[in-house]
């Protein structure tokens, strides 16, 4: 009797601690605290309503540039374009793991490869150990990566021993999510997820020579020596930068983070992306609806005569403005969202194809159209959407209405970008 005395009180303290919730439903305890803080670089953007597209109607124009309200997500915007030393970051980390593969492969003692996580469990590929630098004087390093990472000699200036920037690849994987939505489970039955995962490889530096071929008879040579690699420019926006390279930039900028969260055992957040169209056009207006610019008003100019704006004004006096090209981001004053530079300087990319008409048919709700591959004529699925104008565009291209595109492969001297992150959650105020 005495002992099932005592295991009745055992049971009822074991009760107790349990995570049962007393037979109700409690949901799974013990789960991470997701405390959202802003991640660095970037304005906090709240869900809000917006009349997308020109505020006066451009009647020959009208099937382009129509008029629709549209609804966004909370999401998270870089406050300046992206710069030449962040995005020289990307470079150089691409350089360095390049580097690091292949002296881990050659067995070089200090670079070995790791093929185990902290958990014991085996990697395949194995990672690359970051702690230790890379000696790049080293002998046995330079004969290493001679061949595999820097120009031949015959193709060489002046004999300086310079990387090749056409090996410096970068690798990731995407989920093709709406493809799945579409195909997975439906009456066909279950298919291998691996169909809609791929691999996607692509040289990541910038096109130096922009500042030449895209005018013809106009001295920009030292801004094509020097623009991605001078001190001089590190606070410039990057240019050169194809949409493609754009996205791999937002996907190693993902990579970076998530791995630093991983290793705290920290919840993640959502990915780096380019911004949709509407996404783009709401952060712009810096919720002054109907303005035709990000600080309101018609004018480009504020009531003491200076522009707002790096851009061409009066037909074609480039530095009436303070700069004939770009200029270094944040030199004009922000929206009310603080973000820099949303009108002028450079275009940027939205991660949306162009389609002149897609105002008519794209939802309304976090408007996002991009063309399917299999439904589409190849050279409109190339098609991207840039936005903002920049510092060879006349002041109709910098207000936050006007729509333009360039191809998705294609590198110019006045194209940049900035990246986005959705916010997880409705608003900040039900996490405080």
């Amino acid at each position: 009797m005495r002992n099932l005395f005592v295991l009745g009180i055992l049971a009822a303290v074991l009760a107790s601690c349990s995570t049962s919730g007393n037979g109700e439903l409690i949901g799974v305890q013990n789960r991470p605290i997701w405390n959202p803080t802003d991640p660095y670089g970037m304005v906090y953007l709240p869900q809000g309503s917006f009349n997308m597209g020109p505020g006066d109607q451009d009647v020959p124009y009208a099937h382009v540039t129509q008029h629709k309200t549209v609804s966004v997500a909370a999401f998270y915007m870089d406050e300046t374009e992206i710069t030449n030393n962040e995005y020289r970051q990307f470079v150089n980390w691409v350089r360095d793991s390049i580097a690091r593969i292949l002296l881990g492969e050659a067995g070089v003692p200090g670079y070995e490869l790791v093929e185990e996580d902290k958990y014991g469990n085996f990697i395949d590929p194995p990672r690359i150990d970051w702690d230790r630098p890379i000696r790049w004087d080293d002998q046995e390093v330079r004969e290493i990566l001679e061949d595999e990472m820097y120009l031949p000699e015959h193709e060489r200036f002046y004999s300086r021993r310079q990387l090749d920037s056409r090996k410096l690849n970068f690798v990731y994987e995407t989920q093709a999510i709406k493809d799945a939505a579409r195909k997975l489970n439906r009456k066909q039955g279950q298919k291998d997820r691996s169909v809609f995962i791929d691999e996607v490889e692509i040289n990541i530096y910038p096109d130096t020579l922009v500042w030449t071929h895209d005018y013809a008879y106009s001295y920009n040579d030292p801004w094509t020596k020097n623009y991605f690699h001078h001190p001089a420019f590190d606070e410039y926006p990057v240019v050169g930068v194809n949409w493609k390279q754009a996205v791999a930039f937002s996907k190693w900028r993902t990579k970076i983070l998530d791995e630093y969260l991983l290793d705290r055992d920290e919840p993640l957040h959502d990915e780096f992306r380019l911004p949709t169209e509407s996404e783009w056009e709401y952060a712009a207006r810096g919720g002054l609806d109907l303005s035709p610019y990000p600080w309101g008003g018609p004018y480009t100019t504020n009531d003491k005569g200076c522009f707002l704006a790096n851009f061409k004004p009066r037909r074609g006096n480039y530095t009436a403005d303070g700069g004939i090209r770009t200029v270094r981001v944040g030199s004009y004053n922000p929206n009310n969202y603080g973000l820099y530079d949303m009108a002028g300087n450079v275009s940027e990319w939205t991660d949306n194809t162009y389609d002149e008409s897609a105002f008519s048919f794209a939802h309304d709700m976090n408007m996002d159209f991009k063309y399917e591959a299999e439904d589409s004529d190849p050279n409109i699925l190339k098609r991207k959407t840039i936005r903002g104008g920049s510092w060879k565009d006349i002041s109709h291209y910098i207000q936050v209405g006007t729509r333009d595109y360039e191809y998705q492969d294609t590198a110019k001297s006045y194209i940049g970008f900035r990246n986005v992150i959705s916010f997880l959650g409705r608003d900040k105020i039900d996490f405080r």
